[in-house]
């Protein structure tokens, strides 16, 4: 069984278009949808439950936390981690079930937006290189729920970058598969911010991690930077 775990904070608008593709995606019985809830103020678990969708609500806010609850509640022997702004391909699951084998416990999608911007192009062409400076969870993440568990999960003591450090873990017990076929994420923080800004925004965060800022440092450089 594959678990599609996906964690959602306020997203009562984007949730339903996602759990709707996935469903329609879904040919076969084994395979459940669980949302991890952050506590949201809108009608996100609402909605998610009249869709006959699996909701928890996490103890603790965070996509990290959510993550590994989510994790917590799942019957399937497969982990699938997806942000509510993020459709996987039409294939995903004979895609993810084709990759996975005794040498190959997790990988990932390439990534394309869906917003045609040149410079999101050149974005995305480079997540198909095995270069962990370009793995973030927009591209989701597919792993044997077993690896999951020896590797403890996401850090939960991250607010940021969680989706960057499991990778170090993962490539120490197996190798990791980039899948040809591409997830499609939502470009609207580019288009709001700026391509080019929030870009930068992104880049000095990763620096900013591997140069020992605090989580508490990045988060408030990104606030400050997207208003």
């Amino acid at each position: 069984m594959i678990s599609i775990i996906i964690p959602a904070y306020n997203e009562e608008e984007s949730l339903p278009h996602l759990i709707r593709f996935l469903e329609s995606c879904n040919n076969s019985e084994h395979t459940e949808i669980i949302i991890s809830d952050g506590g949201s103020s809108d009608g996100t678990v609402a909605v998610a439950e009249s869709l006959g969708v699996k909701v928890f609500s996490s103890p603790k806010k965070g996509r990290a936390s959510q993550m590994n609850f989510g994790a917590t509640k799942a019957s399937g022997n497969i982990l699938y981690f997806l942000h509510a702004d993020t459709f996987p391909p039409k294939t995903f699951i004979d895609d993810i079930r084709q990759s996975l084998s005794s040498e190959i416990e997790a990988g990932c999608f390439r990534l394309t937006f869906d917003y045609q911007h040149f410079l999101l192009k050149a974005y995305s062409w480079f997540t198909k290189f095995d270069i962990d400076f370009f793995r973030f969870g927009d591209q989701s993440l597919f792993i044997t729920k077993a690896l999951f568990n020896k590797i403890g999960g996401f850090d939960e003591r991250l607010i940021v970058m969680e989706d960057q450090k499991i990778i170090w873990p993962i490539k120490r017990e197996t190798k990791f598969i980039i899948h040809s076929n591409s997830v499609v994420t939502s470009a609207r923080k580019y288009i709001d911010v700026g391509v080019i800004r929030l870009q930068v925004i992104f880049s000095t965060i990763f620096l900013m991690y591997y140069l020992g800022f605090s989580q508490e440092q990045m988060v408030k450089f990104y606030k400050n930077r997207i208003r």
